[in-house]
């Protein structure tokens, strides 16, 4: 769990777990509508060619059909109607018929028509393979005949598989073909009345030849059915697909016109179109696995998955190497922060570029080697031991300050605080090059306060809810000179020793005046929970000691910086200057820093 902390508290998993969101979202979310659209096009477009080929068949039945139905038209002839009028042999009438059904096949080239009958009602036919021949009425009992009585208008197309299929009244039988019956009345010209009937015997196989040789998907198949549901023609197909061969299914989608229909009754999905054959009466049915439709989408989907996949790799990698190129100077930056605030001042960061982390950095090379410098001097020269001690004790502040800057700064970088992170930088960089100075132990007093600006920005940043503070300075004061950091431990004084421990947020007020000719008075102000009697009392007695409360042991609240800056300003100015510390516990703080009026 520490480990998990770990890894997913640092700036690197911050950003790359950012930038996978945002790359990855979208690339899904675009490849789930890809695919979705794509699936509905090929979809829709497989329906509607299947669709297509269901109707282009029923069309190509019904050419077939309406063309062979023209034979029809043989009841009109003359020699027709006298034969099937008449009760007497005529045989002139029937060669005349023969020949007149002959001249129709020649004229019309019905490949598919087998044989042509015509009857009366008294039994007495004609066929094209017999000739004249003789029934018995009995023979002409049939429901589709009595049928047509009725509907003398009507055509029936009778198939093989008819239960009521009329017999060949001539006695001939087809061995080797399954015969399509197409029936029609015979009416006299002038009343109408029913005299006798033609059947036109097809060869099924004018139909068959259409289902057996449209193919849809791998498994899927054509084939006709009545309008009942009852399957005419099957292919070899449809073997495996009985149930769609039970007229119950097909009929209840024939009698709600559906063209097409998603069956998933038995668990695999079938596609089912239907589509009508006017001039027969039929339907053309078509039966596919889903399956097998939605394959081509289905290889969309496969590369779909495998692109955005991919995608997501490339993405996580390159985002990897962008978030690790990204917080290297922080993590070199913090690393060399942590050896500096152990004490080794050996330490220098090398950074290239020219943001604000390069600043940074720089700025850290600068105050390090500063520090060294200060160091070495303190140590060659012995004359000068106080204030190469006060170097080294202003140095003691400022890695500890950078370091825990520093924090703040990853703090807000993870939590994706752009632009707080640019200002907590542009204040610290500010706060460390007027802190150097080039050298100068002596600056204005203008730049004293924008080094304390810097000092509380960064810090009402890191303490938003406990800190407020006000600066009232007089613009005519700037030009004053004032050893530099002189207010910096004073305000964090009042931050850490006064506001932090007190409810609610508190104020440091900043003012400064003229108290006479040669005197510059500096007042921060606070309205923290104050210092007991006792403990100011032995704060007092500690600024007039020789020696820091660190060094005695003797150390009360908030004695270290105003020990340090009183001793400074006693170094550089004088006995007769300092610090003052004034306090009622409960309501605040005052700090008095009295120093000589230097205009420069």
């Amino acid at each position: 769990m520490d480990i998990y902390r770990k890894i997913t508290s640092s700036l690197r998993a911050k950003l790359l777990t950012m930038f996978v969101i945002l790359t990855c979202l979208p690339l899904i979310v675009v490849g789930l509508i890809s695919y979705h659209k794509s699936y509905n096009t090929v979809f829709n477009n497989s329906k509607a060619a299947t669709v297509m080929l269901a109707t282009q068949l029923a069309t190509e039945i019904d050419n077939v059909f309406t063309d062979t139905k023209k034979l029809l038209e043989l009841e009109k002839n003359p020699n027709v109607l006298h034969f099937l009028f008449s009760q007497t042999d005529s045989n002139l009438d029937a060669r005349e018929i023969l020949q007149t059904m002959s001249s129709y096949r020649q004229t019309y080239q019905y490949d598919g028509v087998l044989n042509i009958t015509m009857i009366n009602l008294y039994g007495r036919g004609i066929s094209e393979r017999k000739g004249v021949f003789q029934l018995n009425k009995n023979a002409l009992r049939n429901p589709h005949f009595d049928y047509l009585i009725q509907n003398p208008e009507a055509v029936l197309n009778i198939p093989p598989n008819d239960p009521s299929s009329i017999d060949p009244l001539d006695g001939f039988q087809y061995k080797n073909h399954n015969i399509i019956s197409i029936v029609s009345t015979v009416k006299q010209r002038v009343t109408h009345e029913v005299i006798g009937f033609i059947i036109i015997d097809v060869d099924d196989n004018i139909v068959k030849k259409f289902s057996d040789n449209v193919i849809i998907g791998k498994s899927g198949f054509f084939y006709v059915a009545d309008n009942k549901g009852n399957a005419i023609f099957l292919p070899s197909k449809a073997a495996n697909h009985t149930k769609w061969l039970e007229n119950k299914y097909i009929a209840s989608i024939i009698e709600n016109k559906n063209k097409d229909y998603v069956d998933s009754s038995e668990g695999k999905p079938e596609f089912i179109v239907t589509s009508p054959s006017m001039s027969t009466g039929w339907n053309i049915v078509g039966v596919v696995p889903l399956q097998e439709i939605v394959e081509e989408a289905n290889s969309i989907r496969q590369l779909i998955i495998i692109s955005v996949m991919l995608s997501i790799v490339f993405a996580i990698t390159l985002h990897f190497f962008v978030s690790t190129r990204l917080t290297r100077p922080v993590r070199i930056l913090k690393n060399k922060m942590q050896l500096a605030a152990s004490g080794f001042l050996e330490a220098k960061v090398v950074l290239t570029g020219t943001d604000e982390i390069s600043d940074l950095g720089n700025s850290f090379n600068i105050m390090i080697g500063k520090i060294r410098m200060l160091l070495d001097q303190s140590i060659k020269e012995q004359q000068e031991i106080k204030k190469s001690e006060l170097r080294a004790l202003q140095a003691q502040i400022n890695p500890h300050f950078l370091y825990n800057t520093l924090d703040s700064i990853l703090w807000l970088a993870q939590s994706e605080k752009k632009d707080q992170v640019v200002q907590m930088v542009m204040a610290l960089s500010k706060l460390f090059r007027i802190s150097l100075s080039k050298g100068k132990d002596w600056i204005t007093f203008e730049k004293e306060i924008e080094h304390l600006q810097s000092y509380l920005t960064i810090q009402q940043m890191r303490y938003r809810d406990i800190l407020d503070y006000e600066i009232a300075i007089d613009s005519s004061l700037h030009s004053l000179l004032i050893l530099k950091m002189t207010l910096q431990p004073i305000v964090e004084n009042a931050l850490y020793h006064g506001l932090k421990n007190k409810r609610g947020k508190g104020l440091i007020r900043i003012t400064a005046k003229i108290e006479d000719e040669d005197n510059f008075l500096i007042v921060v102000e606070d309205n923290g929970k104050g210092i007991t009697e006792d403990r100011l009392q032995q704060l007092r007695k500690d600024l007039m000691e020789p020696h820091t409360p660190k060094e005695t042991g003797n150390e009360v609240s908030g004695g270290f910086g105003l020990h340090n800056v009183h001793r400074r300003i006693r170094l550089y100015y004088g006995e007769a200057y300092g610090v003052q510390v004034d306090s009622i516990e409960g309501e605040g703080t005052i700090v008095s820093i009295r120093i000589p009026c230097d205009w420069g």
